[in-house]
Protein backbone atom coordinates (compact mmCIF):
# COMPACT_ATOMS: atom_id res chain seq x y z
CA UNK A 1 0.00 0.00 0.00
CA UNK A 2 1.07 3.36 -0.60
CA UNK A 3 1.85 5.61 2.29
CA UNK A 4 1.13 9.12 2.31
CA UNK A 5 2.83 11.29 0.21
CA UNK A 6 3.97 13.74 3.72
CA UNK A 7 5.85 10.68 4.70
CA UNK A 8 7.63 9.48 2.34
CA UNK A 9 8.66 12.83 1.62
CA UNK A 10 10.70 12.67 5.23
CA UNK A 11 12.21 10.28 3.57
CA UNK A 12 11.00 7.22 6.36
CA UNK A 13 12.42 3.94 5.08
CA UNK A 14 10.09 1.13 4.32
CA UNK A 15 11.11 -2.30 3.75
CA UNK A 16 8.63 -4.04 1.20
CA UNK A 17 7.86 -7.53 0.64
CA UNK A 18 8.23 -9.15 -2.64
CA UNK A 19 4.83 -9.88 -3.26
CA UNK A 20 3.99 -6.16 -2.31
CA UNK A 21 6.75 -4.89 -4.41
CA UNK A 22 5.59 -7.16 -7.52
CA UNK A 23 1.51 -5.65 -7.05
CA UNK A 24 3.07 -2.23 -6.99
CA UNK A 25 5.45 -2.31 -10.08
CA UNK A 26 2.17 -3.98 -11.64
CA UNK A 27 -0.04 -1.05 -10.79
CA UNK A 28 3.20 1.24 -12.06
CA UNK A 29 3.50 -0.51 -15.32
CA UNK A 30 -0.26 0.18 -16.24
CA UNK A 31 -0.30 3.48 -14.96
CA UNK A 32 2.76 4.37 -17.21
CA UNK A 33 0.86 4.87 -20.45
CA UNK A 34 -1.48 7.67 -19.03
CA UNK A 35 1.07 10.51 -19.10
CA UNK A 36 2.81 9.62 -22.53
CA UNK A 37 0.00 8.21 -24.96
CA UNK A 38 -1.26 11.68 -24.65
CA UNK A 39 1.96 13.09 -26.54
CA UNK A 40 1.62 12.61 -30.20
CA UNK A 41 4.94 10.81 -30.91
CA UNK A 42 6.19 12.74 -34.36
CA UNK A 43 9.79 11.24 -34.85
CA UNK A 44 10.15 7.60 -35.35
CA UNK A 45 12.44 6.26 -32.49
CA UNK A 46 13.95 4.02 -35.31
CA UNK A 47 14.84 7.39 -37.36
CA UNK A 48 19.00 7.39 -37.24
CA UNK A 49 20.35 10.08 -35.22
CA UNK A 50 22.85 12.51 -36.12
CA UNK A 51 25.77 11.50 -33.81
CA UNK A 52 27.61 14.81 -32.32
CA UNK A 53 31.48 14.39 -31.78
CA UNK A 54 32.67 16.22 -29.11
CA UNK A 55 36.98 17.83 -28.93
CA UNK A 56 39.29 15.16 -28.39
CA UNK A 57 40.32 15.51 -24.45
CA UNK A 58 43.02 18.16 -23.98
CA UNK A 59 46.10 16.36 -22.33
CA UNK A 60 46.94 17.45 -18.76
CA UNK A 61 50.73 17.50 -17.16
CA UNK A 62 51.26 13.81 -15.38
CA UNK A 63 52.89 15.39 -12.72
CA UNK A 64 49.88 18.51 -12.25
CA UNK A 65 47.22 15.08 -12.72
CA UNK A 66 48.87 13.07 -10.14
CA UNK A 67 48.78 15.99 -7.59
CA UNK A 68 45.04 16.51 -8.49
CA UNK A 69 44.50 12.36 -8.35
CA UNK A 70 45.90 12.10 -4.29
CA UNK A 71 44.14 15.31 -3.54
CA UNK A 72 40.69 13.81 -4.98
CA UNK A 73 41.74 10.22 -3.30
CA UNK A 74 41.82 11.97 0.13
CA UNK A 75 38.79 14.06 -0.36
CA UNK A 76 37.08 10.73 -1.18
CA UNK A 77 38.13 8.60 1.56
CA UNK A 78 37.35 11.75 4.33
CA UNK A 79 34.05 13.33 3.38
CA UNK A 80 32.45 10.25 1.21
CA UNK A 81 33.98 6.73 2.36
CA UNK A 82 33.53 7.72 5.76
CA UNK A 83 29.69 8.84 5.45
CA UNK A 84 27.76 5.76 3.53
CA UNK A 85 28.53 6.77 0.17
CA UNK A 86 27.27 4.43 -2.70
CA UNK A 87 27.97 5.41 -5.94
CA UNK A 88 30.58 7.53 -8.17
CA UNK A 89 32.74 10.04 -8.59
CA UNK A 90 34.47 11.63 -11.50
CA UNK A 91 36.53 14.91 -11.64
CA UNK A 92 38.39 16.06 -15.13
CA UNK A 93 39.69 19.05 -16.82
CA UNK A 94 39.79 19.51 -20.89
CA UNK A 95 37.15 16.40 -21.10
CA UNK A 96 40.50 14.49 -19.66
CA UNK A 97 39.23 12.35 -16.70
CA UNK A 98 42.04 12.96 -13.53
CA UNK A 99 39.78 11.04 -11.07
CA UNK A 100 37.22 8.24 -10.84
CA UNK A 101 35.80 6.38 -8.48
CA UNK A 102 32.77 3.65 -7.97
CA UNK A 103 32.07 2.42 -4.35
CA UNK A 104 29.23 0.28 -3.20
CA UNK A 105 26.38 -1.85 -5.12
CA UNK A 106 23.03 -1.54 -6.87
CA UNK A 107 21.29 -3.08 -4.61
CA UNK A 108 23.14 -2.60 -1.14
CA UNK A 109 24.21 -5.95 0.28
CA UNK A 110 23.98 -7.23 -3.22
CA UNK A 111 26.89 -8.35 -5.52
CA UNK A 112 25.56 -6.00 -8.39
CA UNK A 113 29.07 -3.93 -8.02
CA UNK A 114 28.68 0.27 -9.35
CA UNK A 115 30.31 0.12 -12.34
CA UNK A 116 30.60 3.42 -14.45
CA UNK A 117 27.29 2.28 -16.61
CA UNK A 118 25.50 2.07 -13.90
CA UNK A 119 22.64 5.03 -14.30
CA UNK A 120 21.51 6.41 -10.67
CA UNK A 121 18.84 9.11 -10.49
CA UNK A 122 20.55 12.73 -10.25
CA UNK A 123 17.17 14.51 -9.15
CA UNK A 124 17.24 18.05 -9.63
CA UNK A 125 20.27 17.97 -11.76
CA UNK A 126 17.60 16.62 -13.97
CA UNK A 127 16.72 20.16 -14.62
CA UNK A 128 19.88 21.15 -16.98
CA UNK A 129 18.67 18.97 -19.51
CA UNK A 130 14.73 20.29 -19.18
CA UNK A 131 16.10 23.99 -19.54
CA UNK A 132 18.39 23.29 -22.05
CA UNK A 133 15.80 21.39 -24.18
CA UNK A 134 13.22 24.54 -23.78
CA UNK A 135 16.46 27.09 -24.88
CA UNK A 136 17.10 24.87 -27.68
CA UNK A 137 13.40 25.04 -28.63
CA UNK A 138 13.51 28.64 -28.31
CA UNK A 139 16.89 28.93 -31.05
CA UNK A 140 14.64 27.23 -32.70
CA UNK A 141 11.81 29.79 -32.80
CA UNK A 142 9.23 27.28 -31.38
CA UNK A 143 9.11 29.05 -28.26
CA UNK A 144 9.63 32.58 -26.75
CA UNK A 145 11.05 33.29 -23.55
CA UNK A 146 8.93 35.84 -22.47
CA UNK A 147 5.62 34.62 -23.83
CA UNK A 148 3.43 33.31 -20.84
CA UNK A 149 2.35 30.21 -20.68
CA UNK A 150 -0.87 30.76 -21.50
CA UNK A 151 0.41 31.69 -24.92
CA UNK A 152 0.91 27.62 -25.64
CA UNK A 153 -1.55 26.33 -22.93
CA UNK A 154 -4.82 29.11 -23.30
CA UNK A 155 -6.33 27.29 -19.91
CA UNK A 156 -3.58 28.00 -17.42
CA UNK A 157 -4.90 30.86 -15.91
CA UNK A 158 -2.34 32.53 -13.71
CA UNK A 159 -1.54 35.97 -16.01
CA UNK A 160 1.76 36.80 -15.87
CA UNK A 161 3.80 33.67 -15.87
CA UNK A 162 5.89 33.54 -18.55
CA UNK A 163 8.65 30.55 -19.86
CA UNK A 164 11.22 32.64 -18.92
CA UNK A 165 10.18 33.43 -15.05
CA UNK A 166 9.56 29.21 -14.89
CA UNK A 167 13.02 28.86 -16.00
CA UNK A 168 14.20 30.77 -13.09
CA UNK A 169 12.12 30.20 -10.59
CA UNK A 170 10.31 33.48 -10.08
CA UNK A 171 7.09 32.25 -11.41
CA UNK A 172 5.54 32.67 -7.66
CA UNK A 173 3.36 29.30 -8.10
CA UNK A 174 2.65 26.94 -5.31
CA UNK A 175 4.59 23.30 -5.47
CA UNK A 176 3.26 20.46 -6.56
CA UNK A 177 4.81 18.10 -4.12
CA UNK A 178 2.79 19.62 -1.33
CA UNK A 179 -0.30 21.20 -2.96
CA UNK A 180 -1.66 17.98 -4.58
CA UNK A 181 -1.36 15.88 -1.58
CA UNK A 182 -3.57 18.95 0.59
CA UNK A 183 -6.27 19.06 -2.54
CA UNK A 184 -6.95 15.50 -1.96
CA UNK A 185 -4.62 13.50 -4.72
CA UNK A 186 -5.99 10.19 -4.12
CA UNK A 187 -2.68 8.47 -2.62
CA UNK A 188 -3.18 5.49 -4.57
CA UNK A 189 -2.71 6.82 -7.74
CA UNK A 190 0.22 8.00 -9.42
CA UNK A 191 -0.05 12.01 -10.55
CA UNK A 192 1.41 12.83 -14.11
CA UNK A 193 2.50 16.52 -15.04
CA UNK A 194 -1.15 16.89 -16.54
CA UNK A 195 -2.98 16.25 -13.46
CA UNK A 196 -0.19 18.87 -11.81
CA UNK A 197 -1.08 21.22 -14.75
CA UNK A 198 -5.00 20.32 -14.32
CA UNK A 199 -5.03 20.98 -10.51
CA UNK A 200 -3.32 23.99 -10.48
CA UNK A 201 -5.94 25.11 -13.51
CA UNK A 202 -9.22 23.82 -11.45
CA UNK A 203 -7.88 24.51 -7.86
CA UNK A 204 -6.62 27.89 -8.66
CA UNK A 205 -8.95 29.72 -5.92
CA UNK A 206 -8.02 27.21 -3.03
CA UNK A 207 -4.22 28.67 -3.01
CA UNK A 208 -3.10 31.06 -0.78
CA UNK A 209 0.52 30.98 -1.71
CA UNK A 210 0.24 32.53 -4.81
CA UNK A 211 2.74 35.81 -5.62
CA UNK A 212 2.90 37.84 -8.03
CA UNK A 213 5.10 36.51 -10.83
CA UNK A 214 8.64 37.54 -11.45
CA UNK A 215 9.66 39.29 -8.83
CA UNK A 216 11.27 36.91 -6.73
CA UNK A 217 12.73 33.88 -6.64
CA UNK A 218 11.24 30.50 -5.12
CA UNK A 219 12.96 27.03 -5.92
CA UNK A 220 9.79 25.43 -7.09
CA UNK A 221 9.51 21.99 -8.56
CA UNK A 222 6.36 22.82 -10.27
CA UNK A 223 8.02 25.08 -12.85
CA UNK A 224 10.12 22.26 -13.95
CA UNK A 225 6.89 19.88 -14.32
CA UNK A 226 4.98 22.40 -16.52
CA UNK A 227 7.97 23.13 -18.86
CA UNK A 228 8.13 19.37 -19.44
CA UNK A 229 4.66 20.12 -20.79
CA UNK A 230 5.85 23.09 -22.56
CA UNK A 231 8.37 20.81 -24.33
CA UNK A 232 5.92 18.55 -25.71
CA UNK A 233 3.63 21.01 -26.82
CA UNK A 234 6.13 22.84 -29.14
CA UNK A 235 7.86 19.40 -30.15
CA UNK A 236 4.97 16.85 -30.46
CA UNK A 237 7.35 14.46 -28.72
CA UNK A 238 6.81 13.33 -25.49
CA UNK A 239 9.39 14.29 -22.80
CA UNK A 240 11.51 11.57 -22.50
CA UNK A 241 11.73 10.51 -26.19
CA UNK A 242 12.83 14.47 -26.65
CA UNK A 243 15.55 14.16 -24.33
CA UNK A 244 16.75 10.95 -25.73
CA UNK A 245 16.33 11.94 -29.49
CA UNK A 246 18.21 15.34 -29.23
CA UNK A 247 20.52 14.48 -26.33
CA UNK A 248 21.34 10.92 -25.06
CA UNK A 249 21.38 9.24 -28.36
CA UNK A 250 23.38 12.33 -30.04
CA UNK A 251 26.00 12.45 -27.49
CA UNK A 252 25.82 8.39 -27.02
CA UNK A 253 24.79 8.61 -23.65
CA UNK A 254 24.14 4.97 -23.43
CA UNK A 255 23.67 4.58 -19.69
CA UNK A 256 21.15 7.75 -19.63
CA UNK A 257 17.40 8.12 -19.64
CA UNK A 258 14.15 9.57 -18.24
CA UNK A 259 12.49 7.25 -16.15
CA UNK A 260 9.12 7.05 -16.74
CA UNK A 261 6.68 4.32 -14.81
CA UNK A 262 7.35 1.54 -17.17
CA UNK A 263 11.09 1.59 -16.00
CA UNK A 264 10.26 0.47 -12.48
CA UNK A 265 11.87 -2.83 -12.70
CA UNK A 266 15.34 -1.57 -14.35
CA UNK A 267 16.49 0.59 -11.36
CA UNK A 268 18.15 0.90 -8.97
CA UNK A 269 16.46 1.13 -5.32
CA UNK A 270 16.85 4.36 -3.24
CA UNK A 271 18.01 3.76 0.38
CA UNK A 272 18.24 6.65 3.18
CA UNK A 273 21.65 6.76 4.97
CA UNK A 274 20.91 3.67 7.61
CA UNK A 275 20.47 1.38 4.23
CA UNK A 276 16.59 1.52 4.27
CA UNK A 277 14.78 0.89 1.08
CA UNK A 278 12.73 5.00 0.17
CA UNK A 279 9.81 3.17 -2.00
CA UNK A 280 8.27 4.86 -5.14
CA UNK A 281 5.87 7.29 -4.52
CA UNK A 282 2.60 8.53 -6.37
CA UNK A 283 4.98 11.55 -6.93
CA UNK A 284 7.78 9.80 -8.77
CA UNK A 285 5.89 9.89 -12.77
CA UNK A 286 6.21 13.78 -12.61
CA UNK A 287 9.37 14.34 -14.90
CA UNK A 288 11.27 17.87 -15.92
CA UNK A 289 11.98 18.61 -12.47
CA UNK A 290 13.52 15.38 -11.68
CA UNK A 291 13.40 11.26 -12.86
CA UNK A 292 16.67 11.46 -15.08
CA UNK A 293 18.83 8.69 -14.56
CA UNK A 294 22.66 9.22 -15.92
CA UNK A 295 26.31 8.09 -14.69
CA UNK A 296 29.47 10.33 -14.51
CA UNK A 297 30.47 9.39 -17.73
CA UNK A 298 27.66 10.63 -19.52
CA UNK A 299 27.16 13.71 -17.44
CA UNK A 300 30.61 14.41 -18.87
CA UNK A 301 29.36 13.84 -22.24
CA UNK A 302 26.62 16.32 -21.54
CA UNK A 303 28.92 19.27 -19.27
CA UNK A 304 31.57 18.72 -23.09
CA UNK A 305 28.49 19.15 -25.34
CA UNK A 306 27.74 22.92 -23.05
CA UNK A 307 31.25 23.97 -23.36
CA UNK A 308 31.28 23.46 -27.30
CA UNK A 309 28.56 25.88 -29.80
CA UNK A 310 27.51 22.26 -31.17
CA UNK A 311 24.01 22.58 -30.34
CA UNK A 312 23.95 26.30 -28.62
CA UNK A 313 25.01 29.46 -29.24
CA UNK A 314 26.48 32.19 -27.41
CA UNK A 315 23.98 33.95 -26.87
CA UNK A 316 22.27 31.33 -25.30
CA UNK A 317 24.78 30.67 -22.71
CA UNK A 318 24.65 34.14 -21.78
CA UNK A 319 20.93 33.72 -20.86
CA UNK A 320 21.28 30.61 -19.44
CA UNK A 321 23.97 31.73 -16.96
CA UNK A 322 22.85 35.18 -16.41
CA UNK A 323 22.11 35.23 -12.71
CA UNK A 324 18.36 36.53 -12.31
CA UNK A 325 17.97 36.69 -8.52
CA UNK A 326 19.39 40.19 -7.39
CA UNK A 327 16.81 40.98 -4.24
CA UNK A 328 18.79 39.23 -1.87
CA UNK A 329 22.65 40.23 -1.37
CA UNK A 330 25.15 37.35 -1.54
CA UNK A 331 27.38 34.84 -4.33
CA UNK A 332 24.16 32.54 -4.76
CA UNK A 333 21.82 33.12 -7.54
CA UNK A 334 20.36 31.58 -10.36
CA UNK A 335 20.01 31.57 -13.84
CA UNK A 336 17.53 29.15 -16.82
CA UNK A 337 18.18 26.03 -15.11
CA UNK A 338 21.86 26.10 -13.98
CA UNK A 339 22.76 27.58 -10.34
CA UNK A 340 25.99 29.72 -9.68
CA UNK A 341 27.73 31.24 -6.87
CA UNK A 342 28.99 34.68 -8.21
CA UNK A 343 31.81 35.75 -5.78
CA UNK A 344 33.03 39.55 -5.12
CA UNK A 345 35.87 39.25 -7.52
CA UNK A 346 33.51 38.15 -10.59
CA UNK A 347 34.36 34.78 -10.54
CA UNK A 348 30.99 32.39 -11.50
CA UNK A 349 31.17 28.77 -10.25
CA UNK A 350 27.76 27.02 -12.73
CA UNK A 351 26.59 24.01 -11.36
CA UNK A 352 23.40 21.90 -9.72
CA UNK A 353 22.62 19.87 -6.94
CA UNK A 354 19.62 17.22 -6.49
CA UNK A 355 18.42 15.02 -3.98
CA UNK A 356 14.91 12.88 -4.57
CA UNK A 357 14.53 9.84 -1.64
CA UNK A 358 18.06 8.65 -1.21
CA UNK A 359 19.41 10.11 -4.35
CA UNK A 360 21.64 12.91 -4.46
CA UNK A 361 23.75 14.55 -6.72
CA UNK A 362 26.39 17.41 -7.44
CA UNK A 363 26.88 18.62 -11.30
CA UNK A 364 29.54 21.33 -10.97
CA UNK A 365 31.18 23.23 -13.93
CA UNK A 366 33.91 25.41 -13.55
CA UNK A 367 34.21 27.35 -17.18
CA UNK A 368 36.29 29.25 -16.69
CA UNK A 369 39.05 26.51 -15.98
CA UNK A 370 37.32 23.98 -18.37
CA UNK A 371 36.88 21.37 -14.93
CA UNK A 372 33.95 19.70 -14.44
CA UNK A 373 33.20 17.70 -10.73
CA UNK A 374 30.77 15.51 -10.31
CA UNK A 375 29.26 12.90 -7.43
CA UNK A 376 26.16 10.86 -7.24
CA UNK A 377 25.31 8.14 -5.51
CA UNK A 378 21.64 6.03 -4.52
CA UNK A 379 22.41 6.09 -0.83
CA UNK A 380 21.53 9.64 0.93
CA UNK A 381 25.34 10.86 1.69
CA UNK A 382 25.58 14.76 2.40
CA UNK A 383 28.94 14.32 2.06
CA UNK A 384 28.04 14.51 -1.91
CA UNK A 385 27.51 18.05 -1.64
CA UNK A 386 30.92 18.75 -0.63
CA UNK A 387 32.51 18.20 -3.86
CA UNK A 388 32.32 21.97 -4.02
CA UNK A 389 35.12 21.78 -1.78
CA UNK A 390 37.65 20.06 -4.96
CA UNK A 391 37.10 23.10 -6.39
CA UNK A 392 40.07 24.66 -4.39
CA UNK A 393 42.75 22.12 -6.60
CA UNK A 394 41.62 24.08 -9.85
CA UNK A 395 40.79 27.72 -8.57
CA UNK A 396 44.07 29.77 -6.31
CA UNK A 397 43.23 31.60 -2.88
CA UNK A 398 39.71 29.91 -3.05
CA UNK A 399 38.30 29.38 0.58
CA UNK A 400 35.74 26.70 1.35
CA UNK A 401 32.53 27.98 1.83
CA UNK A 402 31.23 27.61 5.40
CA UNK A 403 27.70 27.41 4.08
CA UNK A 404 27.25 24.94 2.20
CA UNK A 405 23.88 24.16 0.76
CA UNK A 406 22.16 20.88 0.44
CA UNK A 407 18.55 20.99 -0.99
CA UNK A 408 16.25 18.00 -2.31
CA UNK A 409 13.96 18.34 -4.88
CA UNK A 410 11.54 20.18 -3.42
CA UNK A 411 14.27 23.24 -2.70
CA UNK A 412 14.32 22.45 1.36
CA UNK A 413 17.66 23.08 3.03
Amino acid sequence: MIQPISRLLRGSACHISAATFLMLATILFSSSCRQTSKVKETANRNDSINKITLPDPVAIPSAEAANINRACEEWFDSTLLLHNFNGGVLVAKHGTIIYEKYFGTGHIGGTDTIKDNTPTHIASVSKTFTAMAVLKLVQEGKVKLDDELSTYFPTFNYAGVTVRCLLNHRSGLPNYLYFMDELGWDKKTFMTNQDVFNYLVKFKTSFRNIVKPCTHFTYCNTNYALLALLIEKASGMSYPQYIKHNFFDPLQMASSFVFTLADTSRINPSYDWRAGIIPLNVLDAVYGDKNIYSTPRDLLKWDRLLSTNLIFKPETYQQAYAPYSNEKPGIRNYGLGWRMNIYPDGKKVIYHNGWWHGNNASFIRLTDEDVTIIAMGNRFCRGVYKAKNLMALFIPNWKQELDEEATDSSGKQ
